[in-house]
């Protein structure tokens, strides 16, 4: 349909303003409800790429806060280097890093200076809440001057923190910011002589989402509630598995004291050279806790992904034997326990103890990432097995490997069909011919199986432009939403789905298509989070049969529809993809049902330049437009431009 993209524009441009009115008559049945749709359909893949977490959803700000970097003064400046101390402390056989800030001998102020996640996004009138963890190392009182800098590197915001104590000591205060800094910086000056040790330096703004202290970037998280999302999905992808399995994600180590956290390089700092990132690492800030939390806020299901004892086969693919995998085991029991157990038990405790008595009440757990062959299987089965044993009720994700066929796809189809797993992870990572014509995908899957979980899935047109979130065009997102006609329709096979990835930052990122665009002050929503929001606020419980000449509507005359009901709403949801160069002229007739309304609500998507794309400076170049439309009779009367996604809400009676 589009394999030549450039000549697609060219028939576009050549056609545009031509609306040839092709007749299409398609079927509605409003009494033959199909297939549930699971509350779980729609949801939020997230993993900490693109300085997604840190430097992203997760709102610190200060990049390298507890100098935990292999250069512990990554991120840090100061007056002059050598002047600065780092020490390693060993305290109840735990190694603490700590610097040491002493005064000049040139009576001149000596500091420290960080940058953040390239700069500090500040906004006027906003209050900024600063935790330090200092102690007096020599000298007498000493005053730190702390400032925010703005963008011209003047002072926004001040205040002085007296210091009297040789022991470590929390210290926190606020700093209300008199302007806005799209690459603004925190400064420590000492003020004095002597010298301080700094053990902990964060910085986040004190308007979060939902109020939480220091938690998550607010206008991030707003945009994910939005979604209503089914599920939350964490922490990855490909970070669970890492290089090798020294730099897995290890669960246990990202919850408890924020402070205690060991920090560690992310697998995405020099996996792309041409997007080579050396001061990109995890301080698991955000860690399995937050995560939790995340998903209860956003009223979806956490769906946690462990390592199953792979690391990634596209790096080393090293292998714990299987006779080495009670750490494994272990992780996956004590993380349930940790989700569910009451306070009696240790990890049910720990939860509790971190603000959380009530458990999360976890239904879901995933098993590896994209790992594929027997060496997966063998290690799936000794963790699934366990895992079953002692908590039946808890569902189990598998994966299909990497890619959407052929042999490894096919082979590990074949063998977790003997298995106890529930899902199965498919990811695709396609042109957009790729999702236009696998709208029937899922119709000739077997029922009554596994359930397929479309894990990881977006449309990459691959547009050479320098403009990092021109490659979420409107072309990739019309070509996700015939798609998703699909995973809807067969929504007894598909019991969940995600785009991916989540985030990027347009100066930061690896990896692109991405659903969400941000920099260090405001965020974007892309076409293809539209597409998305369109379907998941629009969900329904029961699939409605779209049908055309008896078949269901997946491509012919290119036109792509599906439908729900939601019986507790007394709603119908019609949605309805035209990917064609000319207009469409289409009769819905409605069959066995009466409205309430003649009246319906219709939101459209479109935009006549395929290649338009959505940015932090131009935000609305594609967005939801939003109007009535009436019935005549049982018959609704669209009018579909070229290439466009409509969805049109009827209310029942």
């Amino acid at each position: 349909m589009f394999k030549n993209l450039k000549a697609s524009i060219l028939v576009l441009g050549l056609m545009s303003s031509v609306f040839v009115q092709a007749q299409t008559k398609i079927e509605l049945q409003l009494n033959k409800p199909g297939p549930a749709i699971e509350p779980t359909m729609w949801g939020i893949f997230f993993e900490d790429i693109n300085f997604g977490a840190d430097g992203g959803l997760y709102g610190e700000l200060v990049k390298n806060r507890s100098f935990g970097f292999d250069d512990p003064m990554m991120g840090w400046r100061t007056s002059h280097k050598d002047s600065i101390r780092i020490i390693n402390e060993i305290a109840e056989g735990t190694q603490k890093r700590f610097i040491r800030l002493p005064a000049l001998k040139s009576g001149k102020a000596n500091f420290i200076q960080n940058d953040g996640f390239r700069g500090m996004g500040i906004h006027e009138g906003e209050e900024y809440r600063l935790t330090l963890d200092v102690r007096l190392a020599a000298g007498n009182a000493q005053n730190l001057k702390v400032e925010l800098l703005g963008d011209d590197k003047s002072c926004i915001a001040e205040s002085t923190v007296k210091l009297t104590d040789n022991d470590w000591t929390k210290v926190e205060l606020l700093l209300k910011a008199n302007a806005t800094a799209a690459k603004g910086s925190l400064k420590i000056s000492l003020e004095g002589d002597g010298a301080v040790d700094f053990k902990y330096v964060s910085l986040f703004p004190v308007n979060t989402f939902k109020n939480r202290p220091n938690g998550m970037r607010a206008d991030l998280a707003e945009k994910l509630a939005e979604l209503h999302p089914g599920f939350l999905r964490f922490p990855g992808g490909c970070i669970v598995e890492g290089h090798h399995l020294d730099m897995r994600y290890q669960w246990k180590k990202t919850v408890g004291e924020v402070e205690e956290r060991e920090v560690l390089i992310n697998r995405w700092n020099t996996e792309f050279l041409h997007r080579h990132t050396p001061d990109y690492y995890q301080s698991f800030g955000l860690g399995f806790f937050e995560y939790f939390q995340l998903a209860e806020d956003l009223g979806a299901e956490a769906l946690p992904i462990l390592n199953c004892g792979m690391a990634c086969q596209y790096n080393t693919g090293e292998l714990v034997p299987l006779d080495e995998m009670e750490p494994y085991i272990s992780d996956a029991l004590d993380l349930i326990e940790f989700a569910n157990g009451d306070s009696s038990t240790k990890w049910g405790k720990l939860r509790a103890e971190m603000g959380h008595p009530e458990p999360f009440n976890l239904k879901f757990l995933g098993i590896g990432n994209e790992q594929w062959g027997d060496q997966y299987l063998e290690r799936y089965d000794v963790i699934a097995n366990k895992v079953h044993e002692k908590y039946p009720e808890i569902k189990l994700v598998s994966g299909s490997g990497p890619s959407s066929d052929g042999d490894r796809f096919e082979y590990l189809w074949k063998e977790l069909k003997t298995r106890n797993a529930d899902l199965v992870d498919e990811h695709y990572y396609k042109d957009p011919d790729w999702f236009f014509n696998s709208a029937k995908r899922y119709d000739s899957y077997e029922r009554g199986g596994l359930k397929v979980f479309a894990g990881e899935y977006a449309s990459h047109t691959r547009v050479e432009n320098q403009d990092p979130t021109s490659n979420n065009n409107w072309l990739a997102a019309l070509s996700e939403a015939a798609f998703m006609t699909g995973l809807e329709r067969n929504a007894d096979v598909v019991s969940m789905a995600s785009y991916a990835p989540l985030f990027a930052h347009v100066d930061a990122w690896q990896w692109r298509p991405d659903l969400i665009w941000f920099d260090n002050l405001a965020s974007v929503a892309t076409p293809n989070y539209y597409v998305q929001q369109m379907y998941s606020t629009h969900r329904g419980d029961h699939v409605l049969p779209v049908l055309s000449d008896g078949d269901v509507m997946a491509g012919q005359d290119s036109l792509y529809a599906s439908a729900s009901v939601d019986h507790t709403a007394q709603k119908v949801y019609l949605k309805v993809v035209n990917s064609s160069v000319e207009a469409k002229s289409i009769q819905v007739s409605l069959k066995g049902g009466k409205l309430a309304s003649k009246e319906a609500d219709l939101t459209e998507l479109f935009q006549p330049d395929l290649m338009a794309y959505n940015t932090l400076a131009n935000p609305d170049v594609v967005v939801p437009q939003k109007s009535k439309v009436t019935l005549k009779g049982n018959v609704l009367s669209l009018e579909m431009k070229p290439q466009s996604f409509v969805l049109v809400e009827l209310t029942t009676k």
